[in-house]
């Protein structure tokens, strides 16, 4: 049956370019313009241009007949999905829903699958994550994901619906793992980002990649996740994606801290919210995570660089 892709941006467009070459893909955007746009170009020119959409790919803007697949891929910004959740539930029930966002809500501090669940607690949910950027998804170049299901059933039928010759999916049950190990990490590359764009040097990165992994193993395996997911695709991999290339929007926003210019603000910045709602978290838990603690004091404008440095350097002395 079809799969539908919930969400016309970049990584959206993607997962629908590279799916469409082996089954039947509606690519689903809630702008009626774009949506005609992208039919008559036959590329989404706004979000991820150069990349041509396969015969197989429908566009569509109405949710109702876009969602008459089983499969619904939601590429909802994850501060949009609650809401977007909320005002569909009646189209979403009885579909199988697969998460494509990384992020902690910054209401509830939950991720991707539990705010479905909150609102839709029947429905089937699986989350795709790990290192992967758009247009190497969209160019056919080799990506790994991790696709995290609770249901171990339900995942080996997603992993083989899901997989294609390009983008080869790796299946876990440990759904809370693969949540925050995509999500944290993201944070993890704002500060690197900031580190760089302050010229730190890459020494400093390297330290901050490495101190900042565990601190997404803190706190990622006291909220029941398993050691061995986050040194995986969606922990580590996704880690080091992020935090070394200027493709990510989150090293960038970094950069543009650490240097001191402003950043696009209508560009998705997942690891923004995601760095105050860990911080809480951390709070609430009596969890030490200084690099989350200041990339929160760094979004929210109460540290510069050279403070939350400073109070990194000056942290007592201890064994790694």
């Amino acid at each position: 049956m079809n799969i539908t892709v919930v969400g016309a941006g970049a990584f959206g467009t993607a997962l629908a370019i590279c799916l469409s070459k082996i089954t039947a893909v509606t690519l689903w955007g809630r702008n009626g313009e774009h949506a005609a746009a992208m039919r008559q170009d036959r590329e989404n020119r706004a979000r991820l241009p150069n990349c041509a959409f396969p015969d197989a790919l429908e566009i569509s803007a109405s949710l109702q007949e876009a969602c008459a697949g089983d499969i619904v891929l939601l590429a909802v910004p994850m501060q949009q999905l609650k809401h977007f959740i909320d005002q569909n539930q009646a189209v979403l029930t009885q579909k199988t829903l697969v998460a494509c966002c990384k992020g902690m809500d910054l209401e509830s501090e939950l991720g991707p699958l539990d705010v479905i669940l909150r609102v839709l607690p029947d429905s089937q949910t699986a989350l795709l994550t790990g290192p992967s950027f758009a247009r190497d998804i969209a160019s056919g170049l080799p990506t790994g994901l991790t696709l995290a299901c609770a249901d171990e059933a339900m995942g080996r039928i997603l992993q083989h619906r899901l997989s294609t010759p390009t983008l080869r999916l790796y299946r876990t049950q440990d759904t809370v793992g693969a949540s925050l190990g995509g999500a944290l990490k993201n944070v993890i590359a704002i500060a690197c980002g900031a580190a760089m764009g302050a010229g730190l040097g890459e020494s400093a990165r390297a330290a901050v990649m490495t101190r900042g992994f565990a601190e997404i193993q803190r706190l990622a395996v006291e909220k029941g996740a398993q050691p061995g997911t986050l040194a995986g695709l969606s922990g580590f991999g996704d880690l080091v994606l992020t935090c070394t290339s200027t493709q990510s929007r989150n090293y960038r926003l970094g950069v543009s801290i650490g240097e001191g210019v402003d950043f696009d603000p209508t560009t998705t910045v997942e690891g923004a919210a995601t760095a105050k709602a860990a911080h809480k978290m951390a709070q609430k838990e009596g969890l030490d995570m200084p690099i989350t603690a200041a990339v929160a004091g760094l979004v929210e404008n109460r540290l510069d660089v050279q403070e939350a440095m400073q109070r990194l350097l000056s942290r007592s002395l201890k064994e790694e």
